[in-house]
This record gives C-alpha cells, sequence and structure tokens, in this order.
C-alpha cells in the first residue's frame, strides 16, 4: 500500500514540493499526493503587490492548480483547512461557498499518512482597535485583487474631478516598501491611458514605518539609499511612528497626530493563521508551529515549512519568513519523504541566507547577497539588483514548469506586452 502525502496550501513552498513529489514519487506510484489550497490558482506571493497595482495581470500570470496537477502527477482538493482528527490520520474541510452564498462543496476529510503544513501567514494588526476593519490587507491573491478594483476606482474619481489621490501604507519592509514605489509607477502609466489630469504630483503616498528606518533586514546604508529614492518620486516616508488606532479614513499615532488618507494599507508584521491554534500542535513565537531540525512538528507524521512554522536556526533565532525559506524547505523535505521511503530517517534542514532584494517597481532594486565565491556578502542595487530581483520568479517558475517551459513563458510575456496594455485597466 502507498503511502499519502496530504499538502495543504499551495503557496511558495507548497506548491513546489507538490511539483517535485508528484514527479519523484506520484509518477512512478510509489505514493499518491494530494495538494489542498483554499484557491483555484496560485500567484509567486511575493508579486501580490504588482497584482494590487496591475503591473502584471493576475488571469495571464496564474498557475492553475487543477492543470498543474495533472502535468505533475498529483491530485488538487480545492478547500479550507479548519481542523485535523490525528487518531485517525485525517482532515476536514470546510465547506466550499461560492461568492454567491452557496455551498458548492459540503464538510470533507482527506486521510494522510504525512501531512504537510504549508498554509503561510497572515497579516499582524497587534490588536490595534480599527486595523482590522478599516485597513486593506495583501495576505491573499483575493485582497490584492479588491486593493486593485478599489484603487483603479479612486484614480477614475480624481482625475474626472481633478483631486489628488492619498494612500497610507503602515509597514517599512519589503511589502511596503515595494507596494509604495509600485503606485507611483501605475499612476505614470495611468495617464498614457486617458488619465488626462493624473500624474504622480497628484499621487500622495505615506510610508509610515514604527521602527527607526525602513528595510531593517538590509544593510542601513541600502536602506538609506532605498528611502531617497522613494523619497526622489514623491513618497513620504515617516520612521519612528508608531500607529495607536485606526478610523474610517484616519490613523492615529501614539502621540496623537492624524494621518488622513483616502486608502489605508496595512503591511506591518506577520502571524500564524487561527486555525492553527486549533491543531492540538505545540506552538512556538507568534502561534507559529513548532518545529524540530527537521521539519516535524510535535506530531512526527505532520511537518510544517514555510512562514507558518518556526523553525530553529541557532543563537536563538528562527529560520526567517521568506520566498527562499519556503523554496528550500519544499526541496528539503521532498528529499525526506524520498528516504521515509526507503526507509532512513529524515535529516535536519539547512537554512542557506541567499540575501534579500527588494523592488522599487521598474526604477531600480536594492539588495543584500550572501555568500559570493570569496565567501563573504556584497551589496547590490540599481539595474543590476532589479535583474536579479526578475531573476527569482523565473527559478520560481522553473521549479513549477522546468527551464523549457520557463523560456517559453518568458517568450509570450514578451509578445503580451507588444499586445497588451502595459498595465492591468479592469
Amino acid at each position: 500500500m502507498t503511502d499519502h502525502i496530504v499538502i495543504v496550501g499551495g503557496g511558495a513552498g507548497g506548491l513546489p514540493l507538490a511539483t517535485y513529489l508528484g514527479r519523484s514519487l506520484g509518477k512512478k506510484g510509489k505514493a499518491k499526493i494530494t495538494l489542498v489550497d483554499s484557491s483555484t490558482s496560485h500567484i509567486w506571493k511575493p508579486r501580490y503587490h504588482e497584482v494590487a497595482t496591475g503591473a502584471i495581470d493576475a488571469d495571464l500570470d496564474a498557475v492553475d492548480y487543477r492543470a498543474h496537477a495533472h502535468q505533475n502527477h498529483y491530485r488538487f482538493a480545492l478547500g479550507e483547512l479548519s481542523g485535523i482528527n490525528r487518531e485517525d490520520r485525517h482532515i476536514i474541510l470546510s465547506p466550499y461557498i461560492n461568492s454567491e452564498g452557496e455551498e458548492i462543496l459540503p464538510l470533507r476529510q482527506i486521510n494522510y499518512d504525512y501531512l504537510v503544513l504549508a498554509i503561510g501567514s497572515v497579516g499582524n494588526d497587534f490588536g490595534i482597535p480599527g486595523v482590522s476593519e478599516h485597513c486593506l490587507f495583501l495576505d491573499k491573491r483575493t485582497q490584492a485583487d479588491r486593493f486593485h478594483e478599489i484603487f483603479l476606482d479612486h484614480c477614475l474619481s480624481a482625475n474626472y474631478r481633478d483631486h489628488p489621490i492619498s494612500i497610507a501604507i503602515v509597514g517599512g519592509g519589503a511589502t511596503g516598501v515595494e507596494l509604495a514605489a509600485e503606485l507611483h509607477h501605475a499612476v505614470s502609466l495611468l495617464k498614457l491611458y486617458g488619465h488626462d489630469k493624473l500624474d504622480r504630483k497628484r499621487l500622495n503616498v505615506q510610508l509610515i514605518e514604527a521602527g527607526p528606518r525602513i528595510l531593517p533586514g538590509l544593510k542601513e546604508e541600502l536602506a538609506a539609499n532605498a528611502q531617497k529614492q522613494l523619497e526622489t518620486m514623491g513618497v513620504t516616508v515617516r520612521v519612528d511612528t508608531m500607529v495607536a488606532e485606526v478610523q474610517q479614513g484616519v490613523m492615529t499615532t501614539k502621540s496623537g497626530e492624524r494621518i488622513e488618507a483616502e486608502l489605508l494599507v496595512w503591511a506591518a508584521g506577520i502571524k500564524a493563521p487561527p486555525v492553527l491554534d486549533e491543531l492540538g500542535l505545540e506552538g512556538g513565537k507568534a502561534s507559529l508551529l513548532k518545529v524540530d531540525a527537521s521539519l516535524q512538528t510535535s506530531d512526527p507524521a505532520i511537518f510544517a515549512m514555510g512562514d507558518c512554522c518556526a523553525c530553529p536556526l541557532g543563537d536563538d533565532k528562527l529560520v526567517p519568513p521568506r520566498a527562499q525559506s519556503a523554496q528550500q524547505m519544499a526541496l528539503h523535505l521532498a528529499k525526506t519523504f524520498r528516504r521515509l521511503q526507503r526507509g532512513d530517517s529524515p535529516v535536519p534542514f539547512v537554512y542557506k541566507d541567499r540575501g534579500s532584494l527588494v523592488s522599487l517597481s521598474e526604477y531600480s532594486a536594492v539588495g543584500q547577497l550572501m555568500g559570493n565565491l570569496r565567501g563573504g556578502n556584497f551589496f547590490v542595487e540599481g539595474w543590476l539588483a532589479r535583474m536579479m530581483y526578475v531573476s527569482l520568479y523565473r527559478l520560481h517558475q522553473a521549479a513549477l514548469y522546468g527551464w523549457p517551459r520557463t523560456l517559453m513563458l518568458l517568450l509570450a510575456g514578451r509578445f503580451n506586452r507588444l499586445l497588451r496594455p502595459r498595465l492591468k485597466l479592469h
């Protein structure tokens, strides 16, 4: 009897893992692989800010789970995890409700021999009053799509009434910085498509950070350069500014200052999805699932990976919640399940920090790369960093499709740029 490996979450780690296991075990009938996700398609999460502004058309860029499953020898199940019966080894999926409020699929169970939880993270509002009610988040594709719709409506209104657009973004990490830059790029392109009165001078973007500087994960010199480039675009960067309360159209800081904006965006930190607290597994920092060095949870039949797990890194640190972490964990777990098939024990996961890159839209990028040929670190910015940033997504595509198909997608994308608008306008 073959093992059934169930992967919950088709993100930056879960989908590559299903792909690796489908090709290596599913294709040969050595294991049954099932991927579960609450969406029908995959968009690489680091590109959500581009979906939100229309820089990419998510419908063209998305990976359809069913089609990909067929091509890579695994199965796909649509649903959202609501619980685990660890004694009988099955997961419970909530009923699937469509946009009209109709129940399409009932409560379901899927049996497993091994379970991998790769359900990512959600935005952390830190218990600040009004954040969840009045701020937009970019945790899911649906949220990015909603932002895009609201943003276009505000641009349309601003162009007709000849008034400025105000947007406040809380969080000076990669998501906040990249979104701020991408918004300016989007407005500059909208002027080409009939928004004659709209330009970047009419866009008021404020980037609000509670800490002393933006991009704390990068070298201070690079972060300062990124801030300078944002300010050159017209972004107002406010550091050492902690939000204490949010109401409709206004944020109140800890010092009592009011920051008014038409669109309020929250990109300040992450936390574990609430469902993790209900699974009966041992938790760690920020309610993340505690895992050992081999990514096993307190239940040896259940593994966790990516943003939802607290993986030890040494010196009382955790593996950072980045796409590269999830991708490395996917490769490691693919090897782990092949070892388990042979009757061998799991081996420890070793994280290799490849550095960080932050995009400033088409204008530039900044980053820090780790472990060059001399064994040290080096820093990149400008067009070189931008090219490296783009290449990260191509590597993700290669993991899903292989290089021949990835090159074909790249070529198709070039043709699309000739035929389609440079910005998604609907």
